[in-house]
């Protein structure tokens, strides 16, 4: 007697976690052209160019209409890791013109409401914990895609977790385990590790000096993390000497580089595709800025 087959449950469709102020820095500064209003009163490149940005990434290198949220750094994200070191991110200029994106802000903010796209922030935390809250809370096997410039989103790469940076060329725009061991010869779990010794200067974290990438990725071979390396013998010869010295900095810098999981998040994936984005053009338009 034969049973009925029961039919499989739809894939779920992509999710697509934005880093907004990443986007927002590199839409601002780096579009290849100036746009305004028509009376050119009104500088809106940044506005335009997001929503560009954003609609092009989606359109050609997802293969599948994703649910996207966007998430922004609060206004004392990282306030807990100054707390800790009150060098961190101290060198980023704070002038009128590196702070030029942040007049788009609300535009932009304006804009994903029109067209129904989530976004999201918390006032203490910054981007990258809130990302990092949302990989952890979305069930397996759901495809996850990150989409920032940002190194310190590889610690969250896995098999179904893939970091997009629209800088770099096609074909090489995603980052799964394979290319972060690839170009790095550490792990995805291993970064925080490999970061706190090479240093990161877009967060200002210096590193242990002498200690380049190749170094680092030596001392950390076999999957070894700072924790590891304190009980064996690769610090006691050569620049692991430096290491031992300073190794007690290099797991601050760690725990400073490390993601937190753990944030009370206000949004939750709805396993839904959001709306396509119309032309930017269109948004502007809608958004009363031409």
């Amino acid at each position: 007697m034969g049973g009925s087959v029961l039919p499989s449950a739809p894939e779920p469709c992509p999710l697509l976690l934005v880093d907004g102020h990443n986007l927002l820095w590199g839409a601002t500064f780096g579009f290849p052209a100036e746009i305004r209003s028509r009376d050119k009163t009104r500088l809106l490149t940044g506005v335009f160019a997001f929503f560009a940005l954003l609609r092009v990434a989606i359109r050609e290198d997802l293969t599948d209409q994703p649910e996207v949220i966007v998430v922004f750094d609060g206004q004392y994200g990282g306030s807990d890791r100054k707390e800790v070191d009150p060098t961190y991110k101290a060198q980023r200029p704070t002038d009128p013109a590196a702070l030029a994106p942040i007049q788009f802000l609300p535009d932009v903010k304006r804009g994903l409401d029109q067209h129904g796209i989530v976004w999201t922030e918390l006032d203490h935390a910054e981007a990258d914990d809130v990302i990092a809250t949302l990989v952890r809370i979305t069930p397996p096997p759901r495809e996850i895609v990150v989409m920032s410039r940002d190194r310190d989103y590889y610690q969250l790469v896995t098999d179904r977790v893939r970091v997009l940076n629209t800088k770099m060329h096609p074909g090489k725009r995603y980052i799964g385990p394979a290319d972060v061991f690839t170009r790095h010869q550490v792990t995805p779990a291993q970064w925080a590790d490999f970061r706190a010794l090479t240093g990161d200067p877009a967060d200002n974290i210096p590193g242990i000096h002498g200690i380049g990438a190749k170094t680092a990725a030596t001392l950390l071979a076999d999957g070894f993390t700072l924790d590891d390396l304190a009980s064996s013998d690769r610090l006691d010869t050569g620049r692991g000497r430096l290491v031992r010295e300073q190794l007690g900095l290099a797991r601050k810098w760690r725990d400073m580089i490390r993601l937190n999981h753990e944030l009370d998040v206000p949004v939750t994936p709805a396993g839904q595709r959001s709306q396509l984005l119309p032309a930017p053009a269109e948004i502007v338009e809608g958004l009363g800025l031409w």
